[in-house]
């Protein structure tokens, strides 16, 4: 192209003078950078377009893995709740098993508590012996048995008591007891339906029943009381336990006090109580009178002293009643006052004509009372036996 020839560039005339060139190689320049800049953007867009590609397929796996570790998980604890409810409902028919069982247990405890309170009730012993007055009859020789020392036992005091239950009977409001002469008036008075008593201008019908006695009981309380044994009590640990039992044995062997040569010592500091054992006889029934005795633990000290009992209970046996000549007269109207009432019933029943016959003795509780009649052995029974 010469230089007359006449061009356009964007639509203006170009110039051939040389600023315009210059101008025109700047812009060129500054294009051609825009360009590699351009060019390296999308180069580096590329290489973060590749690094994002793997960073996604390594998100994609991972979110993969977490969904199967998921699924997995979500399969176990199903599993394991599966797992718990069986049990729950295992657990739950076993509790249901174990109430049942519990309820039957609670039944049967109460039917046994009713036997047991029953029996405890009927062997229940609970009495105030009297003071009697006793003497000395004669020695028993009692077989020993080749271990036991006869000299042990002389030097003790033995008693035997034998106790007996008498048999007994509640009787309530609106019953009696009759007890005839003879046997079989009281056979011919439970025969009878009823019968029916006149009390002055009324009558009153009763029901003749057999008596059933409870159980009694019958059996040996042997007791034997130590002549060179006492016990004390009250006797502090103020001392060492060794200490203290060379103590109660110096104390216990002071004549001037009342005490004697000691054979044994028995010391507990946990309770501050023991025994003392003494050589010989007649100390030992000396201190238990006084009750007590001063020992010197540094310092004078008061200790209760008490005799050694040991209780044995033998021939222990139980024994059911028959009363053949007592009847109970039951449904009994209170039409009258109590001893008038009585005495009607009592002459009823001794009369021929109303299958009666002498009576022994007779007994009658009005309305809301109560009576426990208590009975002996017949004698003339056991002569006839």
């Amino acid at each position: 192209m010469s230089a007359t020839d006449e061009q356009k560039v964007n639509g203006e005339p170009l110039s051939t003078e040389p600023q315009q060139i210059s101008d025109a190689m700047d812009e060129l320049e500054k294009w051609k950078k825009l360009v590699e800049e351009a060019e390296r953007e999308k180069s580096t867009l590329l290489l973060e377009k590749v690094d994002t590609e793997d960073l996604k397929k390594k998100v994609q796996q991972e979110t993969s893995d977490l969904m199967n570790a998921e699924n997995d998980l979500k399969a176990m604890f199903d599993k394991t709740i599966k797992a718990i409810q069986e049990e729950m409902n295992f657990l739950d028919n076993a509790n249901q098993d174990l109430m049942k069982k519990m309820q039957h247990c609670k039944e049967q405890f109460k039917v046994k508590k009713a036997e047991s309170d029953s029996l405890q009730q009927r062997f229940k012993i609970k009495a105030q012996i009297p003071a009697k007055k006793m003497k000395f009859t004669h020695v028993d020789n009692e077989e020993t048995d080749g271990n036991e020392e006869t000299g042990d036992a002389a030097q003790n005091t033995r008693a035997v008591f034998t106790i007996t239950q008498r048999p007994s009977v509640l009787l309530k409001g609106g019953q009696a007891l009759i007890t005839f002469e003879e046997e079989k008036v009281a056979d011919q008075i439970l025969r009878l339906a009823k019968c029916s008593v006149t009390c002055d201008n009324s009558k009153v019908d009763v029901k003749p029943y057999g008596l059933s006695l409870d159980p009694s009981v019958k059996f040996e309380v042997h007791i034997t009381v130590s002549k060179r044994t006492i016990k004390f009590s009250n006797a502090p640990p103020v001392l060492t336990e060794d200490r203290m039992r060379d103590r109660l044995e110096l104390s216990f062997s002071k004549p001037s006090r009342g005490g004697g040569e000691v054979e044994t010592v028995e010391y507990d500091a946990k309770t501050g109580t023991g025994r003392i054992t003494f050589l010989n006889t007649g100390v030992a029934e000396n201190l238990v009178l006084k009750q007590s005795f001063y020992v010197d633990l540094g310092h004078s000290t008061e200790v209760s002293v008490a005799p050694l009992y040991e209780f044995q209970l033998k021939k222990f046996q139980t024994f059911s009643g028959v009363s053949k000549r007592t009847v109970l007269l039951n449904g009994i109207q209170d039409v009258t006052d109590e001893e008038d009432l009585q005495d009607h019933l009592e002459i009823h029943f001794q009369k021929p004509s109303n299958y009666g016959g002498e009576v022994e003795t007779i007994k009658y509780v009005s309305a809301g009372k109560e009576l426990k009649a208590f009975f002996v052995e017949d004698c003339a029974e056991v002569e006839a036996q």
